[in-house]
């Protein structure tokens, strides 16, 4: 009896393929409802980090690291100069009037008559007077110190019973260790008025007395020069009390202070 085609035959197992079809198809027909949600992707944000924030502190740690090298450079250069100065022992330079040369003196009253070193004395007492002056000045300076001396520009003032007679400057100089050297200066007077009674003093003096007694002033500037460093200025003042005749036309007396003590 030949076999039963129908009953003999095992259903096929169905292929992958063929489910996926299967599948397609149910999902064609059932429309997008049966389609499967798509997934959803989540990000994680994690917080960014300015860039301006960590250049201002690489800034602020270049800025603390050049204060502490200038600073300790600084300090460095101090202990230098001190040690320096120690070891050198500065001293204020001497600066002395040595010499005083009359080149004209001459008096003006304003009285016909005048005293011009060879008049008599002036019978009346004169309402104002004027005096005419030229004198050479002649100046030592001392440096007793190790290393050298700046000197500044230095100014001298001639001076009757405090009235200022007239001005002279001196250019500044370098001056050696252990070294003198002189210095010159000229004050002109050119008719420097006098009120009365200063007026009758200067004749009195100059025509009874036969002297005329002046006062020069001076400050000097001066900075002690260590391997190229100059140091804070000091100053060298100068008092002279001198006298001169106005006949023989020269210095009778000379008495000079160097910062207050008598030289």
């Amino acid at each position: 009896m030949p076999p039963n085609n129908h009953q003999n035959h095992a259903p096929r197992p169905e292929t992958p393929s063929s489910t996926a079809n299967g599948n397609h198809h149910h999902r064609g027909a059932a429309g997008h409802s049966l389609a499967a949600p798509p997934l959803q992707q989540h990000h994680t944000y994690y917080p960014h980090r300015s860039s301006s924030s960590s250049s201002s502190a690489s800034f602020k740690g270049c800025c603390c690291c050049l204060f502490l090298l200038f600073s300790f450079l600084a300090l460095l250069v101090l202990a230098v100069v001190l040690v320096i100065v120690l070891a050198v022992k500065p001293k204020k330079p001497q600066f002395d009037l040595q010499q005083v040369g009359v080149q004209y003196m001459g008096i003006s009253t304003s009285n016909p008559s005048s005293f011009d070193g060879t008049a008599t004395a002036v019978a009346t007492t004169p309402t104002t007077a004027s005096l005419s002056l030229t004198i050479h000045m002649i100046f030592t300076a001392v440096n007793p110190n190790k290393v050298g001396i700046k000197y500044g520009e230095s100014r001298f003032t001639v001076m009757y019973r405090g009235i200022p007679l007239g001005k002279a400057s001196v250019p500044g100089f370098y001056q050696e260790a252990h070294s003198a050297r002189t210095v010159d200066a000229t004050i002109a007077v050119d008719r420097a008025n006098l009120m009365q009674a200063d007026a009758a003093d200067l004749i009195r003096d100059a025509s009874l007395y036969d002297r005329v007694e002046l006062r020069v002033l001076g400050d000097v500037g001066a900075k002690i020069r260590v391997m190229d460093f100059d140091s804070p200025g000091v100053q060298v003042s100068v008092d002279c009390a001198i006298v001169i005749s106005p006949r023989k036309q020269s210095l009778t007396y000379k008495q000079c202070g160097f910062d207050g003590l008598s030289v």
